[in-house]
C-alpha cells in the first residue's frame, strides 16, 4: 500500500490549556501523476483532500479547507521536501534466449542503471531475474537467478557494496507477456532492476 504524500504541521496541544489544536495538512501531487486522497479528521468533523495542493487548517471549528500553491508549500516546507528521498528508478534488461548474456541494447541500459546507483549516497538495489516459458522450472529457476547475478556482478565491479544489492530469480512465473508454455518471448527474458 502506498500512502499519499502530504505535509502536516503537528497539532500543538498544551496540557491544561483550552487552546485549540493548530496546524495544517497539504496534499502534494504524486510524482507519477496518480490520484491520491487523504481524510483529515478533527473535532468530530472530516474533510477529504483529493486534489494536489488541497489543504486544511486545523481550527477549533474543525478542519477548514483552503487551496495551497506550489510556491507557498516550497516556502514553508522546503527543508522537509528537500529531505524526501528520490523516487525509485526502474530498469529492464533483456537477455539472449537460453543464456545469461545481455542483449546489446541491455548493455546500454546497464550503464543507465549504474548512473542511477551513482546518484544515490546509499543505494538500495533490487535485482530480479526472469525467463520466458521455454523449458522446465528446473532449468528456468537457476537461469533467472544467473541473469540477476550477471547484473549483480556488474554492480559490484562498479564498487556498489554487496549489502546494498538484493537478488532473486522468478523463473517463468511472472511473465510480462502472457504466453503458452514453450514460447520464446524476448520481453519475458529479462532482469528488472529497482534503484532506491
Amino acid at each position: 500500500m502506498r500512502w499519499p504524500h502530504c505535509l502536516g504541521l503537528p497539532a500543538l496541544v498544551l496540557a491544561g490549556c483550552a487552546t485549540p489544536p493548530e496546524g495544517q495538512v497539504v496534499l502534494l501531487p504524486e510524482r507519477d501523476g496518480r490520484a491520491t486522497a487523504v481524510v483529515v479528521t478533527q473535532a468530530q468533523q472530516s474533510l477529504t483532500l483529493d486534489q494536489p495542493y488541497a489543504a486544511a487548517r486545523l481550527t477549533s471549528r474543525g478542519p477548514q479547507p483552503y487551496r495551497a500553491t506550489a510556491e507557498a508549500v516550497r516556502g514553508q516546507f522546503g527543508a522537509a521536501l528537500d529531505a524526501l528521498p528520490a523516487p525509485p528508478e526502474r530498469f529492464t534488461l533483456y537477455f539472449i534466449e537460453g543464456r545469461d548474456e545481455l542483449t546489446d541494447d541491455a548493455k546500454a541500459t546497464l550503464n543507465a542503471v549504474l548512473a542511477a546507483v551513482a546518484r544515490r549516497p546509499l543505494p538500495d538495489v533490487r535485482v530480479v531475474g526472469h525467463t520466458d516459458t521455454v523449458g522446465s522450472d528446473a532449468i528456468n529457476d537457476p537461469l533467472s537467478r544467473q541473469r540477476a547475478e550477471v547484473v549483480r556482478r556488474a554492480l559490484l565491479a562498479r564498487e556498489v557494496a554487496a549489502e546494498n544489492i538484493r537478488v532473486a530469480g522468478r523463473g517463468k512465473r511472472e511473465p510480462v507477456v502472457a504466453t503458452a508454455d514453450g514460447v520464446a518471448e524476448p520481453r519475458n527474458r529479462r532482469v528488472e532492476v529497482e534503484v532506491r
